[in-house]
């Protein structure tokens, strides 16, 4: 994860475009600025950072299932639950499946769970979908799926 980039998915664990739905993970780093002042003497994770761990989850889902021709702008957020803190240094598991798709809009569930299950957050995610702005910002989504480890299978022919 690195915040200071807003890069907050650092591995795709597993990809299932027929059953629409994305796994990913992420360690929160130990040592942030963002942690002086969220909080001083008991750092924890910001939970809008943890509600855009899983829009990058969605968006990645998004983008794959759409073969890169069309770009998601999260639009919604409905139901978020903050269930618990998560602490730097800790992994987040992050869970998404597409739950509807259609006339430009991408719904998504996501949620995120440390050590091994404990769920610490979910909510429904919706998405705008457009054509990407122009080929430098697509190559920098390609770029960018490559670097979390996006499935072969899942980018354009010849990236």
């Amino acid at each position: 994860m690195r915040l200071e980039y807003f890069q907050l998915i650092d591995r795709i664990v597993d990809l299932d475009t027929d059953g629409r739905t994305v796994k990913a993970e992420a360690i929160v780093p130990t040592d942030n600025t963002i942690f002086e002042g969220h909080f001083p003497g008991y750092p924890i994770m910001p939970g809008v950072l943890l509600v855009e761990s899983m829009a990058q989850a969605s968006g990645l889902l998004i983008v794959a299932l759409n073969k890169f021709e069309r770009m998601p702008f999260l639009a919604a957020i409905k139901d978020a639950k903050l269930r618990s803190f998560v602490a730097p240094g800790e992994r987040i598991d992050i869970s998404a499946r597409v739950v509807h798709e259609g006339s430009g809009y991408a719904m998504t569930q996501a949620a995120i769970s440390v050590g091994g299950g404990k769920p610490k957050c979910s909510a429904q995610l919706t998405f705008a979908l457009a054509p990407f702005p122009n080929p430098e910002f697509r190559g920098h989504m390609e770029a960018m799926a490559r670097r979390v480890g996006l499935p072969q299978k899942a980018m354009p022919q010849g990236s």
